[in-house]
């Protein structure tokens, strides 16, 4: 079995060497690694490259940490002491994962939460820098998350920040969901949550209202393997019930920002889980405004995209669907889809939109079918003949466009189709079974394997 030391002992060698032997940090901590490694220790657990303090010996992140404990002692509130060392934490804790848990376990964490909770009136600066010091240690380490920081950060939220301080706070939020469900539950489970974030869907701020969005997003993933069945539905209902309403409205006041734009139109489609918030969404004036944007914004590749996944969201409501395709949406679909083929993320969510609105919905597929659109989604499987979700979607979308409208066979097929799915079925196997329903439906020649036979010894005889 390997030997292993801790990082407190390796950092005392290396001190040893700089103070005691007059070495520079970087002879000695090659002399350190060499020490070790010749008695057969294993340094893998070992943090190696932390900036040291020439002087003293002492890396940079401990001197830092203990000396805001000893200023918080002494009661010593010197605002620019404290952002020194604040900031030294932070430059630190953007070197890796393991500098941040480094970070986490010297009590640097522990201390801003006890410091931010604190009754004393804080300097805006030193507020700031503490928060920006928050999010740089839980950054991919949401398990420091805890009640007393979800308090905190609401107590703060709670008293209508400025922009900056606010962004951080809904930032702190944001990383303690990344990866962590219960965290995610612990945040909606408090009653206070939504109560307090509703309100900055009214600020005026577009980055407390991108910020605000983001956490409402980050709260329902389902990203935590650690848990067999997360809560991402049941938040996604909460929150839309609370706020998807207002959150639609905030299109027309944004309609000249891209940016918040295109990640209001990605908040709602995220948010869209059940039948009856497609039509809440069309109610509060979201689909009229979403073909606008694709009108307005013919050359944004980020408002075309989050508006064809919104689209795909609402068509989730039969009713729903019919009126996107009755106010217009196929040639804009066929528009978008044209001038922006080369695009392979663009096409994706475009092929997927389309095979949405046409599903089960021969009406919907006439009105795309008559803008061409056939043709377009040809050459878009051609020009993307190696990415399988392309030839997949383009498959979706041929076989709901011709599976209750025949008379469209011969039109795709004199396009060229049969050839381009025979090849995306040489190509990607995977998606066989969706390449062969769409030959099927088109009327091409296909081969269906039969999945399964039962044999028996014995016959049955039907006299």
């Amino acid at each position: 079995m390997a030997k292993v030391i801790t990082q407190e002992t390796f950092d005392d060698v290396v001190k040893e060497n700089i103070v005691e032997f007059s070495m520079s940090i970087e002879e000695a901590r090659e002399e350190t690694i060499k020490q070790f490694e010749a008695q057969g220790i294993h340094l893998g657990n070992i943090i190696k490259d932390l900036n040291v303090n020439p002087s003293t010996g002492v890396p940079l992140l401990n001197e830092s940490v203990d000396e805001l404990k000893r200023l918080a002692e002494a009661n010593d509130a010197d605002p620019p002491k404290i952002c020194q060392h604040l900031a030294v934490i932070v430059e630190e804790c953007k070197q890796s994962v393991p500098h941040r848990v480094l970070a986490a376990k010297l009590g640097a964490y522990e201390h801003i939460v006890k410091r931010l909770n604190s009754e004393e009136k804080l300097d805006e600066e030193v507020l700031l820098k503490l928060l920006t010091a928050a999010n740089a240690i839980i950054n991919k380490q949401p398990d420091v998350f805890c009640h007393e920081s979800l308090a905190v950060a609401l107590k703060h939220l709670k008293s209508a920040p400025d922009a900056k301080v606010a962004c951080e706070l809904l930032k702190w939020l944001q990383k303690a969901c990344i990866l962590h469900e219960m965290n995610r539950q612990t945040i909606m489970e408090e009653n206070l949550t939504i109560p307090t974030l509703k309100p900055f869907l009214g600020r005026t701020e577009p980055e407390v209202i991108r910020n605000t969005c983001a956490l409402f997003r980050y709260l329902i993933l389902d990203d935590d393997i650690r848990v067999e069945f997360g809560k991402a539905h049941e938040h996604a209902r909460q929150l839309a019930a609370e706020a998807l309403t207002e959150i639609t409205q905030l299109l027309t006041k944004f309609k000249s920002d891209p940016d918040t734009l295109s990640d209001l139109m990605l908040t709602i489609a995220s948010l869209t889980v059940r039948n009856e918030l497609c039509q809440t969404v069309e109610e509060a004036g979201g689909l009229k405004f979403i073909l606008d944007a694709m009108v307005e914004f013919p050359e944004s590749m980020k408002i075309i995209r989050e508006a064809c996944k919104l689209l795909k969201a609402l068509a989730g409501n039969d009713t729903v669907k019919q009126h996107i395709v009755q106010c217009g949406a196929a040639p804009l679909l066929e528009s978008a889809l044209n001038r922006h083929k080369d695009n392979e993320t663009f096409a994706r969510h475009a092929l997927a939109c389309i095979s949405t609105l046409a599903l089960r919905d021969p009406a919907n597929s006439r009105a795309l079918f008559e803008t061409g659109i056939s043709e377009t989604i040809i050459q878009t499987m051609k020009i993307h003949p190696t990415s399988k979700i392309i030839q997949r979607n383009g498959a979706w979308a041929v076989r709901n466009m011709v599976s209750r409208s025949r008379d469209q066979c011969d039109m795709f097929v004199a396009q060229g189709i049969e050839d381009v799915l025979n090849q995306a079925l040489t190509d990607h196997p995977s998606i066989a079974h969706d390449v062969k329903s769409a030959l099927r439906d088109l009327g091409c020649k296909v081969h269906l394997n039969e999945e399964w036979k039962a044999t028996s010894e014995i016959q049955i005889k039907n006299d």
